[in-house]
C-alpha cells in the first residue's frame, strides 16, 4: 500500500459533536495504524454560517481528545482559485457547461415535475447552448452557474470498504451544479478537487455522505483523476434509535468536557461506536486501538449512543488515572464551584482526590463530593436526618464523641479510629450508632470516603465544631 493519506473536513458552523469526533478518530486511527498522514481541512465555503468561534471550538476539541494532525488546517475559502481553475478545465473540455436558467425557470421545471408525479431533476435546458447564446446571456448581465454533464444511462458504483458495492442509477442524477453564480464551488466539487490535490487515498466519513458519493465519482471521472477508496461509517443513533440530537442530552465534545468527562474515556467510548478490539474488551487505551484498527471490522449497523456506558467507562478511568493529572483536571471544577481561588494548597487537594475518586464517575461528581472539605456543611441529607439524627440518645452519643476528639492528641485518622472504637465499647453501642451520625454531622452526607480520612483532612477543630453544630441542629429541629 502506498502512503495512506486521510482527512477530516469539518464545517465550522457548529460544535464538534460525538459523530464528528468519531469520524475524526477513525481517520486518525487508520492513519496512525498504517504510518500515514492525517490532514485537517476546513470546509468553510459557506461564508454566512461559518464562524471563527466554531472553528476554534473544533480545533480545541480535537486537541483535547489527543487527535493531532500532520498537515493543516487547510481552509477551502483560501483555495477558490483552484476550484475555478478545475471548473474552467471541465468547461474547455466540454464536460461542464454554463447554465443561465433563472429562478423562475427552475421553479417551473419543479412544478412540471410535480404535475407529472416525478422527482425534480434539471432538464438540461442549457446543456447545448451555442457560443453566441452564451455571449448574449453574459451581455444581459446574467450570472451563470456551472453544471457537470452527467451520463444519462448506466450505473455509478461506489466500492465501499465497509458497505460493499452500492449502485446508483445514473438516470436519477441530473446535471448538478459544481460552481455557483457567485463564483463559489459547491460542496461536492470542492471536496473532489481538494481530495485529489491533497492526495487523499481513503475517504472515511459518515453514512449520510453516501448519497453524495456517486456525484463525486462522476466529478473524478470527468477530471480524469484516480478515485480514492471510500468507507462510510454508520450513523450514531439515540437510545430510542432516532437521530441523535440535543434533546437526548449532551452530544458535543465541549459539553462532555464541561460535565467532567476525561478525554481518554471519550476516545475509548467513541471507538466502540462501530468497532471493537479483537479480544472484545471494552476498556482499552488508544495504543491498542492504533495497533488493531481496520476498516474491514467497522460495523455496517448503526451504533447506539449510551451515556450510561460512557459514564461507566469514565468512572473506570477516574479510578485508574494518574493522581497528579486527575488533580490538575479537577482544579478548574473546584474553582468554578467557588471552593478554591487562584491560590490553593495543591497537596491538600491531591490527598482529598485520592480518597474521593473511588466512588465518583465524573470530575463534576468529584468536585461536588469535595465541597464539605472547603465549605461548612450547610444542610444534611434528609434521608440521613430521618435515619440517624432522630434516634434516641444520638445527642448524648455525639456529645461524647466531640468531647473525646477534643482531647485527642495527636489527631489523625489512626488515633481517631482507635478513640472511636474505645468509645463504642464504653457506651455499649454498635459502631454504626456512632459512625453514621458522625459522618452525617461532619459531611452532611450518608456516603463518602472513609470516616476517619475525612476527619484527618478536616482536622480536629473543624471536626469537633461540625459535630457540635449538628448537636445544636438536632436539639433545635428534632428534639425541641
Amino acid at each position: 500500500m502506498s502512503e495512506v493519506r486521510v482527512r477530516f473536513a469539518p464545517s465550522p458552523t457548529g460544535s464538534l459533536h460525538i459523530g464528528g469526533a468519531r469520524t475524526a478518530l477513525f481517520n486518525w486511527l487508520f492513519a496512525r495504524h498504517h504510518g500515514g498522514k492525517f490532514i485537517l481541512r476546513v470546509d468553510d465555503t459557506d461564508l454566512e454560517r461559518s464562524t471563527e468561534e466554531s472553528m476554534r471550538g473544533i480545533l480545541e476539541g480535537l486537541q483535547w481528545l489527543g487527535i493531532d494532525w500532520d498537515e493543516g488546517p487547510i481552509y477551502q475559502s483560501q483555495r477558490l482559485d483552484e476550484y475555478r481553475k478545475f471548473a474552467n478545465k471541465l468547461l474547455e473540455e466540454g464536460k461542464a457547461y454554463y447554465c443561465f436558467c433563472t429562478k423562475e425557470e427552475l421553479e417551473e421545471m419543479r412544478k412540471q415535475a410535480e404535475r407529472e408525479g416525478r422527482p425534480f431533476m434539471y432538464t438540461g435546458k442549457c446543456r447545448n447552448l451555442t457560443k453566441e447564446q452564451i455571449e448574449n446571456y453574459l451581455k444581459e448581465g446574467r450570472k451563470p452557474v456551472i453544471r457537470l454533464k452527467t451520463p444519462r444511462e448506466g450505473k455509478t458504483v461506489v466500492h465501499d470498504i465497509i458497505r460493499g458495492d452500492v449502485e446508483f442509477d445514473n438516470s436519477t442524477i441530473d446535471d448538478f451544479i459544481i460552481m455557483k453564480s457567485d463564483g463559489m464551488p459547491t460542496y461536492n466539487f470542492a471536496t473532489v478537487v481538494d481530495d485529489y490535490q491533497m492526495g487523499i487515498t481513503h475517504i472515511i466519513r459518515a453514512e449520510e455522505h453516501l448519497s453524495n458519493t456517486p456525484k463525486q465519482i462522476l466529478i473524478y471521472e470527468a477530471l480524469g483523476v484516480p478515485l480514492p477508496q471510500f468507507a462510510h461509517v454508520s450513523m450514531v443513533l439515540a437510545p430510542d434509535r432516532t437521530k441523535l440530537s440535543k434533546r437526548h442530552g449532551a452530544t458535543s465534545v465541549q459539553e462532555f468536557r464541561d460535565q467532567g468527562y476525561l478525554p481518554e474515556a471519550i476516545v475509548n467510548y467513541i471507538t466502540l461506536l462501530g468497532w471493537a478490539p479483537l479480544d472484545g474488551e471494552e476498556i482499552f487505551d488508544v495504543r491498542k486501538s492504533i495497533r488493531e484498527f481496520s476498516l474491514e471490522r467497522v460495523s455496517k449497523n448503526p451504533a447506539v449512543y449510551d451515556v450510561q456506558k460512557l459514564t461507566w467507562i469514565n468512572g473506570h478511568y477516574i479510578k485508574s488515572y494518574d493522581l497528579d493529572k486527575l488533580t490538575q483536571a479537577i482544579i478548574p471544577f473546584l474553582q468554578k464551584k467557588g471552593l478554591i481561588g487562584e491560590n490553593y494548597d495543591y497537596e491538600y487537594i491531591k490527598k482529598i482526590v485520592s480518597v474521593v475518586r473511588e466512588r465518583e464517575k465524573t470530575l463534576v461528581d468529584i468536585a461536588d463530593a469535595m465541597t464539605y472539605y472547603f465549605k461548612e456543611v450547610e444542610s444534611y441529607e434528609e434521608k440521613g436526618v430521618q435515619k440517624y439524627f432522630t434516634k434516641e440518645g444520638v445527642v448524648d452519643i455525639l456529645k461524647k464523641a466531640a468531647e473525646t476528639l477534643k482531647n485527642l492528641e495527636p489527631f489523625n485518622k489512626f488515633t481517631a479510629e482507635e478513640a472511636y472504637r474505645k468509645l463504642v465499647e464504653e457506651l455499649g453501642i454498635s459502631s454504626s450508632a456512632l459512625f453514621h451520625p458522625t459522618r452525617l454531622a461532619i459531611s452532611g452526607r450518608t456516603f463518602g470516603p472513609g470516616l476517619f480520612d475525612i476527619m484527618e483532612f478536616l482536622g480536629k477543630e473543624k471536626t469537633v465544631a461540625r459535630i457540635e453544630r449538628a448537636i445544636k441542629f438536632i436539639e433545635e429541629n428534632i428534639k425541641g
